[in-house]
């Protein structure tokens, strides 16, 4: 089952349970997707794939955290709870993301796999681990890690 049938699966349901927040999110959710696709026909993409999707849910999440943080300055607790619906909602439907064991263990894997020497490695490393972990893994969370083992 593709990202874009789990999309109207989850629809049908907030809708049969009268889910408003959901129902809301998940149409934004499309309308972005839908976005998406029109950017990427120039290119000869009908429908970008769930990889890129996941990109996009990613950035969806990014954008709602950090407007969670501006209402919280802006002691808008209402919005930044409106917010914080959404992002679960959207993270529902991304993998799970590695704890900080699973992600120390990538990086020293991947730091094996490349041979990187020094910092100067550290592309070929982020690189190894982008193709291996994309899904799972927050490259912020394991940049600062590979460039600590790398530096000793």
């Amino acid at each position: 089952m593709t990202l874009r049938d789990t999309f109207t699966a989850r629809l049908k349901e907030a809708m049969l349970a009268k889910n408003a927040a959901a129902v809301s999110t998940i149409r934004m959710i499309t309308s972005k997707l839908k976005d998406t696709d029109i950017a990427a026909r120039p290119k000869g993409i009908a429908a970008v794939p769930d990889e890129e999707v996941l990109q996009m849910l990613r950035g969806m999440v990014k954008s709602r955290r950090e407007s969670v943080e501006l209402y919280k300055q802006g002691h808008r607790p209402e919005l930044a709870a409106k917010e914080e619906a959404e992002i679960a909602v959207i993270e529902s439907f991304l993998p799970a993301q590695m704890d900080e064991a699973g992600i120390s263990e990538a990086v020293l894997a991947a730091i094996a796999e490349t041979g990187a020497q020094g910092i100067k490695d550290m592309g070929k490393v982020m690189a190894a681990l982008r193709a291996k972990h994309a899904a799972a893994l927050d490259m912020s969370k394991a940049g600062p890690l590979v460039k600590q083992h790398l530096a000793m």
